[in-house]
């Protein structure tokens, strides 16, 4: 049903992804599907690293990691923005169709009242593209 599945991760946010990451994993494992790391950095140093390169290979890591862990195919997709706060929903629906994403499996977190200004990024990806969306609330 799947064949590549997309999940958006922040490297600075490590520690909030494991259930999102495990139910991507079983998803890619029953389905033989590749799963796809898209992280979004800038060329500024950030929390996750200090520069594109050392983000890359961070990234990398990651997904070379949990492809060990649960014994699936992954792949890591970083990509550069010059402002990733604000460009972050465009960036990722425009990574969907480069990534070539069936399905996107993204961690969220449960609404607060912060979520009543600022729009949940795992909507405009269901609203702009067309593929399926699976949250993965961390509590």
């Amino acid at each position: 049903m799947f064949k590549r599945i997309m999940m958006p991760v922040d490297l600075a946010h490590v520690e909030s992804l494991g259930q999102a990451v495990t139910v991507a994993a079983d998803l890619a494992g029953h389905y033989g599907a590749e799963l796809v790391f898209v992280g979004v950095t800038a060329t500024a140093p950030s929390r996750a690293a200090h520069s594109p390169e050392e983000y890359r290979d961070k990234l990398a890591a990651f997904a070379a990691q949990k492809a060990s862990r649960h014994a699936i195919t992954t792949r890591a997709q970083p990509i550069i923005s010059h402002d990733p706060a604000v460009e972050l929903d465009d960036v990722l629906i425009k990574a969907v169709g480069e990534v070539g994403a069936d399905l996107v499996v993204m961690a969220t977190h449960v609404p607060n009242m912060a979520d009543m200004i600022l729009p949940a990024h795992g909507g405009a990806l269901a609203r702009h593209t067309d593929v399926s969306v699976f949250l993965v609330r961390h509590a």
